[in-house]
């Protein structure tokens, strides 16, 4: 396991971005929005995995407000985006982004305006057979740990619906992570505005259940990046509430314990707010904040062949929160 920076190439984003998305279709990396020290970037870039070339993409139809802190979800051929916002602003409105088309749209949403989720930043959404599942974030005032799902079933005719959960229901937070793992939503991390946090939540999609995780000894972070690789969770970055991190931590999702990985190569300099996306064992990691410089970087962490590339198969107590 080794990092190395990547000699991309062509167009890439027109600044240094922090607090974008990247999300991954086929071989290509596509990223949208983000911000540098004074202002978002509108716009959108791909990135292609195999040449290592940046193309800015035209868009066309709606204009694409100033996001950043939104997230971004692959469904078949469009990326859907909720949430976000620039300065003051945050919004709970979804659009939809055509890969072929290049096209941005409106979609229309069945559920009354009422019913939506309210405006925030920084939250989690993940795809869980046909919702998009948004949890947290925060609202300018305060951070929330509410639950929602976009129905994206009908492309034509989405609906938010509002999930009640129980049991050990995470404390208030934004900048988290969230993976889905079978049925399971894996929370890691976060902060509520005032602190960072190193709790591990998993909630049972099916049931709706929370059950906390004590993983010893804690550690927190926020703004990381976590990637799923098989029975381990690589969490990236972030900001351990002393310093942006620059270490590779390792969660055991079947024994819940943390390894300490310190990858060959030269690594790149710690950083929060970036993208981190797995393929083709590496994690490709792009842009981030470091508290004073806004990156414009892509590196990856090459994984190799090595053990970690298993599945989830089954697991014991404390792990049966995965059973």
């Amino acid at each position: 396991m080794y990092f190395a920076p990547i000699p991309a190439h062509g167009r890439p984003p027109a600044q240094p971005i922090r607090a974008h998305t990247g999300t991954l279709v086929d071989d290509k990396i596509w990223v949208i929005g983000g911000v540098d020290s004074k202002s978002c970037w509108r716009g959108v870039a791909c990135f292609d995995t195999e040449s290592y070339h940046w193309t800015m993409i035209e868009t066309f139809g709606d204009a694409l407000p100033p996001l950043r802190a939104h997230t971004t979800n692959i469904v078949g051929n469009t990326l859907y985006l909720f949430g976000g916002g620039d300065g003051p602003t945050y919004s709970n409105d979804v659009w939809a982004f055509d890969t072929i088309s290049h096209r941005f749209s409106r979609p229309e949403i069945t559920t009354p305006r009422d019913k939506h989720p309210p405006p925030r930043r920084a939250h989690t959404a993940l795809l869980y057979r046909n919702f998009i599942v948004v949890f947290g974030g925060g609202n300018g005032q305060a951070a929330l740990n509410d639950l929602w799902a976009l129905d994206v079933s009908d492309p034509d005719h989405l609906s938010w619906h509002e999930w009640t959960t129980h049991g050990d229901i995470p404390p208030k937070k934004g900048y988290h992570s969230a993976n889905l793992v079978q049925d399971k939503m894996v929370v890691f991390g976060g902060s509520d505005g005032h602190a960072s946090f190193g709790d591990v939540h998993v909630l049972d999609l099916q049931s709706l259940e929370w059950t906390h995780i004590d993983v010893s000894p804690q550690q927190n972070r926020l703004s990381h990046t976590t990637s799923l690789v098989g029975n381990f969770l690589y969490i990236i970055g972030g900001h351990n509430g002393h310093a942006y991190a620059q270490d590779v931590l390792v969660l055991d999702l079947l024994n819940w314990h943390y390894e300490y990985k310190s990858p060959k190569g030269l690594p790149p300099p710690g950083r929060g707010y970036h993208v981190a996306v797995l393929h083709d064992s590496r994690i490709w990691i792009s842009g981030g904040y470091n508290g004073v410089e806004v990156y414009d970087d892509v590196w990856v962490l090459e994984l190799g062949a090595g053990s970690y590339l298993t599945q989830v198969v089954s697991a014991s107590a404390p792990s049966c929160a995965l059973c």
